[in-house]
């Protein structure tokens, strides 16, 4: 009855307005809800994608890693690429999307590829901020493989912040995704949201680069995953879901983020690539390593044909995090959409 009660409260809570605000300096707009900073789009060329960073809960707390744009204590610097929250994939056409960053050396750059935003599509406030933005996915001599066309639906209330994130993406070429461990939908959790753990871990992307994560002895992160499936933990990563959501203390608050699958996605439901060290990520096309080479998940593009993929993050602080139930009924509810 307490969990009926909760979810009773939570529901009647006011959406709360949200305002698009473009920055008169860089390529940047940022969004506020109920008056209070929520996210900000970044999309200069000097980032290789364009992303939402930092995130923060409906009571101010930033729940993204600052690294590497704005370095917090105890922040892990491993994976420079992981920036807030973004989209992109280890293997299409043979270019490296997902692991590009400032860290690459200039003579390794042409095995990388960059999502360059040409174009603000709509940028309109409300009671649901709407956000939608044109871009390009490139080799390094800039020439297209695909066109990007992404729209985000920005609401909250007292207690809770949503985006529902549609991507399609259109083949100027033949666009093939080869069955990769890293992608899609990418987030990088605070320090608190970490799993504890004091072992290093390595790590070795399809090139062979190896990136050593160190354990802590902190004692700050609180975190924890659970699927829809009912895995938790560890065990989260390379299994199917509708829904993953991490969860943990943030100061005197519980913190939950989720993200949730929609059935008219590729390969749905989606594969889990969340990792105790703050990555969290949803990847329906690395079936490959995520079975143990059991099968495998190519996705071909011809030239003109498209594929869309659409996301619900759900970020909620207060004494309990979402519960099951709240998360199905969102899955339900997003599912139609």
């Amino acid at each position: 009855m307490a969990i009926c009660a909760l979810s009773t409260t939570i529901y009647a809570q006011k959406n709360e307005p949200v305002k698009l605000v473009r920055s008169a300096k860089g390529n940047k707009i940022d969004v506020l809800i109920g008056g209070k900073p929520f996210t900000s789009f970044l999309y200069p060329d000097t980032l290789e994608k364009p992303v939402l960073y930092p995130l923060r809960a409906a009571n101010g707390t930033v729940v993204t890693r600052g690294f590497p744009l704005d370095r917090k204590p105890g922040d892990p610097i491993d994976h420079p690429h992981h920036i807030g929250l973004w989209f992109n994939y280890e293997n299409l056409n043979g270019l490296d999307f997902w692991n590009n960053s400032y860290a690459i050396p200039k003579e390794k750059k042409n095995q990388y590829g960059w999502i360059r935003t040409d174009k603000i599509i709509e940028a309109t406030s409300g009671t649901v901020g709407k956000l939608a933005y044109h871009a390009n996915w490139t080799n390094q001599q800039k020439e297209v493989i695909l066109e990007e066309t992404t729209t985000f639906e920005f609401s909250g209330d007292a207690r809770q912040r949503i985006i529902d994130r549609t991507t399609t993406l259109k083949a100027d070429k033949e666009a093939k995704f080869t069955d990769a461990k890293d992608g899609m939908l990418g987030l990088r959790l605070a320090h608190e949201l970490q799993m504890p753990t004091t072992d290093d871990q390595k790590f070795t992307d399809d090139k062979g680069n190896v990136t050593i994560v160190k354990g802590g002895t902190d004692k700050i992160p609180t975190g924890n995953y659970l699927t829809s499936a009912g895995k938790t933990g560890n065990d989260a990563w390379s299994t199917r879901g509708v829904w993953c959501k991490v969860y943990g203390k943030m100061d005197t608050d519980s913190i939950s983020i989720a993200i949730i699958d929609n059935p008219k996605n590729p390969n749905y439901p989606t594969f889990w690539h969340a990792r105790n060290y703050g990555l969290f990520a949803a990847n329906p096309l690395g079936e490959k390593i995520f079975t143990n080479g059991k099968s495998e998940k190519n996705l071909t593009l011809k030239k003109g044909e498209s594929v869309t993929f659409k996301y619900r993050i759900v970020i909620e602080n207060g004494k309990e995090t979402l519960t099951v139930g709240e998360l199905n009924r969102m899955a339900g509810e997003f599912g139609k959409r």
